[in-house]
């Protein structure tokens, strides 16, 4: 696969980036993703930044904690992104927004500890109570 690539909801804010980068792959479970995506969960790869490229309109931005920044849709507010001064080098990307997500499966839960009681995923996969 020479790039992978993703979009918006409406199509106005598209991104391209190398599947060679791909750092890992996983469901979080905290509370700030939750509330950002009004999910239970979510989806997400991290791939190198220096990978990731944005094209057609910017993506917005938001600030949502004094270390993290969430990328979104100005058109409509689909969330694309997160990236976090914690880990500088990486851009975490949201799996569902993947135009073929077939290839990018959570290996692995992160934030289990913040995990809803009525969220039943029954998987094999690592737990772990914090992130990765």
């Amino acid at each position: 696969m020479a790039s992978a690539s993703g979009r918006c909801l409406c199509g106005a804010v598209r991104y391209k980036f190398d599947p060679d980068a791909v750092l890992w792959c996983g469901y979080c479970h905290c509370d700030s993703c939750r509330r950002a995506c009004s999910a239970p969960v979510t989806a997400y790869f991290g791939v190198r930044r220096s990978a990731w490229r944005w094209f057609g309109q910017a993506a917005a931005q938001f600030q949502s904690s004094a270390h993290a920044t969430r990328y979104f849709c100005q058109t409509c507010g689909s969330q694309l992104g997160f990236r976090t001064d914690k880990l500088p080098d990486e851009f975490h990307g949201f799996a569902a927004s993947l135009d073929d997500p077939v290839d990018f499966a959570p290996q692995a839960h992160f934030f289990h500890a913040e995990a809803l009681p009525w969220l039943h995923i029954d998987d094999d996969l690592t737990r772990h109570e914090r992130g990765g």
